[in-house]
């Protein structure tokens, strides 16, 4: 059978990319493994009985461009988060509320920290690259020298681009903990020295531009509520979607080879062939991650602050610049860090739909943790996750005043709600080689080695790459499946 397109991977990046086509009126063909679409950005109730319905890997939004939203009149709600950051201090901490411009500078000097205004200085300048980098990652690549006159800022360019962004973190911020939670975009999913190595910059570069503004939303329904709008808006359109379907292969011809639920193989053949999928060579990931569920919110060290509040944004973990670089010793010599820093946030408190009525009535709520410092390397033995976690929930531990586990939510089998993922499982359940939640390291959002100028051709030329592996890929962005639509297309804008 012949379609315009058949594509490879019902990840939300391939749901775009259907989503085009089909308003465009291409007849596409999506083929999806497993049995629902979404890949990582799916939701799922991970405990048995427990009417909760976690983001259990992708969990947050940021990259996703409101012109896609837009485009493919996608029916989704996400929400901002008021507060930005919460980073305990001894029996104290740093609150970060972008509505509460006066309650914020208490919080600086509360902890003793004379940077309120270089904060305010720092991200005004990533706001205004935002603002100019984000439209360009739905046009053809243009080239470093385009992009550099683009931006229009010499030392935004340089903080950003040309040093290691940990350089600029030294000379803006006074305080080693406010360092450190700026530092912390530039490691999530990704082993970097953020003090050497610019693969921390395009990883923190990609972590503030998002739509333009760098928000972080929560969406409600959970991540699942996405992928789910995006099949419904491929549907509409008239794309055929097929999950139990595993592609075992791709000829440059365009013909695609895969096996259903039963065992059979068919064949089909595309004029576009477009692969969702990672590299097999792909490089490995660095997070651990640990999804929960709670009976309450635990309580903190901090009389000023109330849980409710802390948990709403991302609460950080031991995560000062000098515990980063301790963490990335340890884990560069193979040694699962001490004190493994982590970042937190609650998703239920912004969004309590993914709670079942009689959860929400008893004060349950979800907590996400994302561990970075974790390469995939720690955990060759199966035993290192135990350790990993144990670790993790300690240091938790040391800035809560009481033990997490104290607050964890049996189901009714007796299970305890909490469940970790390393890049080794990743790697198992999700078929992500290596784990990297990104598919590989992030590139620079211009031109450099690509086959074509919209980041998604490869050698062959009926076949394109849409997936996080593209490049101005990762995070969940549908970006690639834009892009990838429009090369079929031949838009040339």
């Amino acid at each position: 059978m012949r379609y315009d397109v058949v594509i490879a991977g019902g990840g939300h990046n391939g749901l775009v990319a259907a989503a085009y086509l089909a308003r465009a009126g291409k007849r596409v063909l999506l083929l999806e493994r497993q049995e629902r679409v979404g890949g990582l950005a799916a939701s799922a109730a991970a405990f048995p009985g427990v009417d909760a319905r976690l983001s259990r890997y992708s969990y947050l939004v940021s990259l996703l461009p409101s012109a896609i939203v837009a485009d493919l009149g996608l029916r989704i709600e996400l929400r901002r988060r008021t507060v930005s950051a919460y980073a305990p201090v001894g029996d104290t901490g740093l609150l970060i509320d972008r509505d509460d411009p006066a309650g914020t500078a208490a919080s600086f000097a509360r902890i003793g920290s004379p940077d309120r205004e270089a904060w305010h200085r720092f991200y005004a300048m990533t706001g205004r690259v935002a603002q100019r980098v984000a439209p360009t990652l739905l046009q053809p690549l243009v080239d470093r020298a385009a992009m550099r006159a683009l931006v229009d800022d010499e030392a935004a360019w340089q903080a950003l681009f040309e040093r290691p962004v940990g350089e600029a973190l030294t000379e803006h911020f006074a305080s080693d903990l406010v360092r450190g939670i700026v530092a912390t975009d530039a490691l999530i999913g990704t082993f970097a020295d953020p003090d050497r190595d610019l693969l921390a910059n395009r990883c923190f570069l990609y972590h503030v531009i998002g739509d333009g503004t760098g928000d972080w939303k929560v969406p409600v329904g959970g991540m699942g509520a996405v992928s789910d709008a995006l099949a419904a808006a491929a549907q509409a359109a008239g794309a055929e979607i097929r999950t139990g379907c595993e592609v075992r292969d791709v000829d440059p011809s365009g013909e695609v080879t895969f096996v259903d639920t039963e065992g059979v193989e068919h064949a089909v053949t595309g004029g576009h062939v477009l692969v969702n999928m990672p590299p097999r060579n792909g490089q490995e990931g660095c997070q651990l991650k640990v999804n929960m569920v709670l009976s309450r919110l635990p309580r903190l060290k901090d009389p000023d602050v109330d849980p409710r509040t802390a948990f709403v944004g991302t609460f950080r973990i031991n995560e000062s610049a000098t515990q980063l670089a301790a963490a990335h010793e340890q884990a560069a010599r193979g040694q699962i860090p001490d004190l493994p820093p982590s970042e937190v946030y609650c998703h239920s408190l912004t969004d309590g739909s993914i709670l079942g009525p009689d959860l929400r009535a008893s004060g349950v709520h979800t907590l996400t943790l994302f561990g970075t410092h974790m390469p995939a390397a720690l955990f060759a033995d199966p035993a290192a996750t135990a350790v990993a976690l144990a670790r993790t929930l300690a240091s938790v531990n040391s800035v809560l005043a009481e033990p997490i586990e104290d607050c964890l939510l049996r189901a009714p089998s007796g299970q305890v709600c909490l469940e970790a993922k390393t890049p080794v499982d990743l790697d198992r359940e999700a078929g992500l080689p290596g784990g990297h939640i990104f598919h590989g390291d992030l590139r620079w959002p211009w031109a450099e080695d690509d086959h074509g100028p919209w980041g998604v051709e490869t050698e062959h030329t009926r076949v394109l790459v849409c997936g996080a592996s593209a490049r101005r890929g990762g995070g969940v962005s549908g970006i690639p499946g834009h892009n990838a639509a429009m090369a079929v297309l031949g838009v040339q804008r």
